[in-house]
């Protein structure tokens, strides 16, 4: 606990931000949020505490500059803005790349001339584990990054934009001597803060209600929001963290998903199968033990379910 030390927040309204501003003001920070749209930032200011110790600031990721008075005279920042989506990609480089990119590099720009004492930047397991290094590894940890040059012969343009972010953030904090921890979840969900649907929360909806007929042959980690939220806080707090931050409760093939959810969800029309008869792949193993060292206890993820099902129903997307 560190009461009354001021800290900023860029992209306060987003899914995993705002949980992160929630547990900053619970610990007695003074918060400054950076939002691109007030209109969308209002469930922030309905916190507990936001009332005396938060302040919302209009920034613009991509405007040089934009971040130079919200991050001055903060002890810590906390950098989470970054577009996250799939569908639709028609300019990567527009929607996704430079935005993740050169938005990370403005905010590491400001930190560059009011000197934080940490930053720590919201990340993902994307940036790890999209690499032909995995395949035969006995386990995946912080040292993987993901291979850029596959990403783009696959068109993973999301994971694209995690990598070269994280990449350009950890040249630029190296060579202006900043104090940077990464957090890198995996697919997070989890209930919500603001009234907006966000990518990860859809994806379960999307199985819950029968949109989603087939899925790929794919693994996936997943990983609840309090406990990405919390890991934000552990690495700025804890003087020992340092470098990258794994974040992930479980890994499992897509199918073991959508039967995870038919097993606690009878209710709800699952009907997604294989998108073919291929053998399933194996999960691999995604080693979380660094993150666990700062003191971080995952929460299981079925309860993540039971949880984003509730919020689910309180944003009226299911009955």
């Amino acid at each position: 606990m560190a009461s009354g030390k001021t800290v900023c927040v860029t992209g306060a309204s987003g899914f995993i931000a705002s949980w992160v501003v929630k547990l900053l003001l619970e610990r007695g920070y003074i918060v400054r949020g950076t939002v691109r749209n007030p209109e969308k930032s209002k469930h922030l200011l309905e916190l507990p505490g936001a009332g005396e110790r938060l302040k919302l600031v209009e920034a613009d990721l991509l405007k040089p500059g934009a971040f130079d008075s919200a991050v001055q005279g903060c002890d810590g920042v906390f950098h989470t803005a970054s577009p996250f989506f799939h569908k639709n990609v028609t300019d990567p480089d527009a929607q996704l790349i430079d935005p993740a990119v050169k938005g990370t590099l403005n905010v590491l720009e400001s930190c560059a001339k009011a000197k934080p004492r940490r930053i720590v930047l919201t990340s993902s397991v994307a940036a790890v584990s999209y690499t032909p290094k995995k395949e035969g590894a006995s386990v995946v940890d912080e040292s993987f990054f993901s291979d850029p040059d596959l990403c783009r012969k696959e068109q993973r343009w999301y994971v694209l934009s995690k990598t070269l972010a994280e990449l350009a953030a950890w040249d630029y904090v190296k060579e202006h001597n900043l104090d940077m921890v990464t957090i890198n979840p995996t697919m997070v969900i989890g209930p919500v803060l603001q009234s907006a649907m966000n990518t990860s929360t859809e994806t379960v909806l999307e199985y819950l209600n029968g949109t989603t007929k087939t899925f790929a042959n794919f693994c996936l980690g997943w990983v609840g929001v309090k406990d990405v939220a919390m890991a934000h806080i552990l690495a700025y707090e804890k003087p020992e963290a340092e470098g990258r931050y794994i974040c992930n409760e479980r890994i499992l093939h897509n199918g073991d998903v959508v039967a995870l959810m038919k097993n606690l969800f009878p209710q709800y029309p699952i009907v997604a199968k294989d998108a073919d008869d291929s053998p399933r792949v194996t999960p691999y193993n995604l080693s979380s033990e660094k993150v666990k060292k700062l003191g971080l206890n995952f929460q299981p993820l079925d309860d993540v379910l039971r949880e984003t099902v509730v919020t689910l129903k309180d944003l009226k997307h299911l009955e």
